[in-house]
């Protein structure tokens, strides 16, 4: 996969098409990605320890990778990512402006 974590992306279909978040996990297995405030989903949790609360908490659930394209920090638009060798070492580029992405 080219999408790392860290990374800030857009999503490109689904009930969530148009936002944006940034990565906090991937699932490399079933190429699978975590973003903030996208795919939300409601657990009911419940009491473990004397003392803790239970209720109706909101998680962030997994996406296709294939959903969302990463935004290039430079043009600022939702891009594929290409790899290139510069000095001996690998970099991810943006497609549509060929700025280097970290």
């Amino acid at each position: 996969m080219k999408i790392r974590k860290g990374d800030t992306v857009k999503v490109l279909s689904g009930n969530d098409k148009g936002k944006t978040g940034e990565v906090l996990e991937i699932i490399p297995k079933t190429q699978k990605i975590i973003v903030k405030g996208v795919n939300i989903r409601k657990k009911h949790v419940k009491p473990r320890k004397q003392g803790e609360e239970g209720g109706i908490i909101p998680t962030e659930c997994a996406i296709h990778s294939s959903k969302v394209n990463v935004l290039c920090p430079k043009c600022g638009k939702p891009t594929r990512i290409g790899y290139r060798v510069e000095k001996d070492e690998k970099v991810r580029f943006c497609k549509k402006c060929e700025a280097v992405i970290k």
